[in-house]
């Protein structure tokens, strides 16, 4: 399965941003990011926040997954 927190991990490094820059884009304090980047599954909304912060479609990651999951059904 998917863990979302560390694919947006993974974007940020990426992407050479840190956890603060993250936070002041979703108005949030960098304990909260660290925290929420720990987590396998995040809230569609903040997702959705996050995606369009990072310019990286989160959500296709759950998408790829479906259409495996049904390929094999």
């Amino acid at each position: 399965m998917i863990h979302i927190g560390e694919e947006i991990r993974k974007k940020l490094a990426e992407e050479e941003r840190s956890y603060a820059w993250l936070a002041r884009r979703l108005f949030m304090d960098p304990s909260n990011v660290s925290k929420l980047l720990q987590r396998s599954s995040i809230n569609t909304d903040l997702l959705l926040r996050i995606s369009c912060v990072l310019n990286e479609d989160f959500f296709e990651y759950y998408s790829i997954v479906y259409r495996q999951m049904r390929k094999n059904d």
